[in-house]
């Protein structure tokens, strides 16, 4: 008689498994909010072709201006800006010195996304502990960045969480100080924030760094040094995201692309584009987020980009940092 129960038992739960399929197979796409009807139907039809998949499911998006917002500043800057000002400006020993030189010639350079610019910004922290670094990132996010994450980009997060992807974020700003506040905002693994890698040695971040940088064409080596997968689904916003977003063997997302700038020659297969008509020929879906924060986050802005200087002793350089509205 118990032979009996078991069997049927065991005969009912089969069946129910035939009725209701596993959770694993359960999930729901929440729309975007703020999004065309038709772009979360595409995203959310990409996704449902994912749920039989048995591998890794690889999402990957750059940092500033695609996950959160970089007007005025990118926060990288900010925090070295912040830092000289605080621990640097008018003093005479030689690591304050060099500090304040590197900030020189990055003014100078001018060129935020290019190598050299983003380099410096590894030279500038070397001698800092990662934890004085993960610690100057939070700081000036909690202080004039918090709400700067576009809520937008969070439920897309969101979803791909709900699917089962691993979703990652490549940035060219330095690793340490961008992985304690972009995983606490995206609820991802520390690991999985990949920024400009400096070699750590005695406890102390070195001017040497770990190649391939991720900026422009070492964003797509980044996604195969350290990330060792190819994406499903890739998002940027900028030309310099170009190589990377061509890594996706599924959906490209691209956000707040320019519209206005003819890219030239040394631009590539962009050449004679627009980011946006670029794109848009690659059938990318291109969203739209809006780079401001709320009202108590803005006023802080205010005051911490009001015109400021920073002395750079010898040189006779004034840096000036301006709020958007100077």
């Amino acid at each position: 008689m118990m032979k009996k129960k078991i069997i049927a038992g065991c005969i009912f739960a089969v069946a129910v498994l035939f009725m209701f399929p596993p959770l694993a197979f359960a999930q729901t796409y929440r729309p975007v909010h703020g999004w065309p009807e038709e772009t979360n139907r595409r995203i959310e039809a990409f996704l449902n072709t994912t749920l039989t998949m048995n591998t890794r499911k690889v999402a990957v998006f750059d940092g500033d201006g695609t996950v959160f917002g970089q007007v005025p500043h990118y926060l990288a800057d900010e925090a070295l800006y912040r830092y000289a000002d605080k621990y640097c400006k008018g003093k005479s020993d030689a690591i304050s010195r060099e500090k304040m030189g590197i900030l020189e010639r990055m003014v100078k350079n001018g060129d935020n996304v290019g190598k050299p610019y983003v380099e410096d910004r590894a030279h500038f922290l070397a001698g800092m502990t990662p934890e004085a670094v993960a610690d100057l990132g939070w700081e000036c996010y909690v202080e004039s960045y918090r709400g700067k994450f576009y809520p937008e980009m969070k439920q897309l997060v969101a979803n791909l969480k709900e699917y089962g992807f691993e979703v990652w974020i490549l940035t060219a700003s330095p690793e340490f100080l961008y992985q304690r506040f972009m995983s606490e905002e995206l609820g991802i693994p520390t690991v999985n924030v990949v920024g400009m890698k400096s070699v750590v040695e005695d406890g102390v971040l070195t001017d040497q760094i770990v190649l391939p940088i991720p900026q422009d064409d070492g964003k797509a080596g980044a996604i195969q040094t350290f990330i060792k997968a190819r994406p499903l689904i890739v998002g940027g916003n900028s030309r310099g995201d170009m190589d990377m977003l061509n890594q996706s063997f599924g959906l490209k997302i691209v956000v707040n692309p320019d519209d206005k700038t003819i890219r030239g020659r040394d631009d590539g297969p962009m050449s004679g584009h627009t980011v946006k008509s670029y794109w848009e020929k690659e059938n990318a879906i291109i969203v739209y987020c809006n780079d401001t924060g709320d009202e108590t986050v803005r006023g802080e802005r205010e005051v911490l980009f009001r015109v400021r200087r920073i002395k750079i002793r010898g040189g006779g350089f004034d840096l000036l940092l301006r709020s958007a509205a100077d």
